[in-house]
């Protein structure tokens, strides 16, 4: 299949609509030396189309991880459940904060995204709590600190 690249005005709306946070992690591309991928929500392989309606704002991370996945395990049930979509889904309704800024799943989609895409590695919770500190994270007034 080949690789078109994503056209600078589309990658910029995409950008500019997660506030240049990656939209599985939250992490801010300003505290990442390697730039920020555009992500396909539905996989080119599985017939995503590159529009903004199915493009999201990933750290190299998570879009690594994450690939061309569309389902994850839900490590509480063991069963395959869909990965996060940042197109069609809430955040905060699969996600929650601990007070040491690690990423809750609330859900069965949300506990096998942040298992699947290792969204709590240490390196990602040390620049939350840094920012944190900072005064400078989290961005979303509705993306508070809970448990």
């Amino acid at each position: 299949m080949s690789r078109t690249p994503i056209p600078a005005e589309l990658a910029r709306l995409v950008r500019d609509r997660a506030k240049n946070r990656c939209e599985y992690c939250q992490l801010p591309q300003s505290c990442q030396e390697a730039t920020f991928h555009i992500d396909h929500v539905e996989p080119r392989r599985a017939g995503g189309e590159t529009n903004l309606e199915n493009l999201a704002f990933a750290c190299v991370t998570c879009s690594l991880k994450k690939g061309a996945r569309t389902s994850v395990v839900d490590p509480e049930s063991g069963e395959a459940i869909s990965i996060f979509n940042p197109r069609s889904e809430v955040w905060d309704d699969h996600f929650s904060w601990t007070f040491e800024w690690c990423v809750v799943g609330l859900s069965p989609c949300g506990r096998g995204t942040v298992e699947a895409l290792g969204i709590n590695r240490p390196a990602a919770i040390a620049i939350r709590s840094m920012l944190a500190e900072l005064g400078r994270f989290p961005e979303r007034s509705t993306a508070k600190p809970g448990k």
